[in-house]
């Protein structure tokens, strides 16, 4: 069975609140067995016109893993503690 990843670019609008998300989310992962493989740290456009912002990789052991964390109450705390704090992108990405 394949991985699955969630890929999330953020920019965030309110540094002080977004701890709070920060705070929740990590949480959330703990609780649904993220690996967090990126999250935060500096990048490099190689390719393109993309300037991402924050960027954060999750990896899940499976794809219905990745939906139950986004779907949790966890995280549904954690997403609204992030309101008005930042604008999210996000995508589930199966693996390889």
């Amino acid at each position: 069975m394949p991985s699955a990843y969630i890929i999330a670019n953020v920019r965030v609008t309110d540094a002080v609140q977004y701890e709070e998300y920060k705070k929740f989310s990590t949480l959330a992962m703990q609780a649904h067995g993220a690996e967090v493989c990126v999250r935060g740290g500096a990048s490099t456009v190689l390719e393109g016109d993309w300037t991402p912002d924050r960027l954060v990789l999750l990896k899940f052991p499976t794809s219905a893993q990745a939906q139950a964390f986004y779907d949790s109450a966890e995280y549904g705390r954690a997403r609204a503690a992030r309101q008005g704090a930042a604008v999210m992108r996000m995508v589930l990405v199966e693996g390889c």
